[in-house]
């Protein structure tokens, strides 16, 4: 089957009025996202090579850092002891009621953003801004708003799953009964904006970059990264579709709204939610597989949030 046949420089601009107040960046304003990198007078081919090449040092050098922190700390704190002890079982999860566990975990994956910055600036490859959009920077009002879109999309997705389950014999049980769910909800809300932000900086930003630098077709920077992002995620068959899934419709928001805006805020929102909801013992954060009627939940959340960016950029540039 022949990849549909998308236009080669379609980038969304939030305001088209903009550019003129931006004359930094003629090209990148009227450039498709997965081809920013080349907008660069430094862009070289091999430049984006050698940017994952020392991102990928500076993150080792920074887990190494994060672990060596922890071991100090575990030796005057039982609960980090404790943690390393469950790594040596080679049990370690999701513990929703253990702060110390999801603080490490978590904190593992958002050091990968700062190694990508860092090394795209020692590199010179390109400006760190056009990583975010064709704007040259995060645009935040769009990120605000393509989080609402979520929020609203999840809420009503996830009330309709449990009620369904519930009024056809299910079991939904809450367990809002436990000492450390207020510190559960607020790292939740401090840190997977983060960890979300870093996964997408680096999969449908980063290599979507690295790959449209050297192929023109939209398709390849949008399907290419999926592997390497399921891959990262230990799901089985079902799960492992949902995954793909997800990262094919955010790969596809990203160049179809130029920039990270909404796959950033998608991402924050799945990700909160299914912690979220861990922490009342509503799901499993752990689960390694998804029922069939778990995917296509998912598939149909998702298609609802894509359905609100589309009709909202279809908006704005009416306007």
């Amino acid at each position: 089957m022949r990849p549909p046949r998308f236009p080669a420089n379609i980038g969304f601009v939030t305001h088209p009025t903009q550019t003129e107040a931006q004359p930094e960046l003629p090209l990148a304003a009227h450039t498709a996202y997965h081809r920013l990198g080349r907008t660069s007078p430094r862009y070289r081919w091999w430049k984006p090579l050698l940017v994952g090449i020392v991102g990928s040092v500076l993150y080792l050098l920074a887990l190494l850092v994060l672990f060596t922190a922890a071991v100090v700390t575990s030796l005057m704190v039982p609960d980090v002891a404790r943690v390393f002890e469950d790594l040596g079982d080679a049990s370690l999860n999701f513990d929703m009621s253990d702060p110390v566990t999801f603080t490490l975990v978590i904190l593992s994956i958002i050091p990968m953003l700062p190694a990508l910055l860092l090394a795209t600036r020692i590199i010179g490859a390109q400006r760190i801004g056009l990583l975010s959009s064709v704007r040259g920077r995060l645009r935040w009002g769009l990120l605000l708003q393509n989080t609402l879109f979520a929020l609203v999309v999840y809420a009503i997705g996830y009330l309709t799953m449990f009620s369904t389950s519930a009024l056809t014999g299910g079991t939904v049980t809450l367990e809002v009964v436990q000492p450390q769910l207020p510190l559960m909800l607020l790292l939740i809300v401090l840190l997977i904006p983060v960890q979300a932000a870093a996964e997408e900086y680096v999969f449908r930003g980063y290599l979507a970059q690295t790959i449209g630098g050297w192929l023109r077709h939209p398709a390849f920077a949008i399907l290419l990264p999926i592997p390497i992002f399921v891959l990262g995620h230990d799901y089985g068959l079902l799960g492992s579709i949902d995954v793909a899934f997800f990262a094919a419709v955010a790969g596809w928001l990203t160049w179809r709204t130029g920039g990270l805006e909404a796959a950033i805020a998608l991402h924050i929102v799945n990700n909160a939610t299914i912690f979220g909801l861990g922490t009342i013992g509503l799901v499993d954060p752990n689960a390694t597989d998804a029922a069939l009627p778990d995917l296509i939940y998912s598939a149909l959340m998702t298609a609802a949030f894509v359905l609100l960016v589309e009709r909202s950029r279809r908006r704005e540039l009416a306007e």
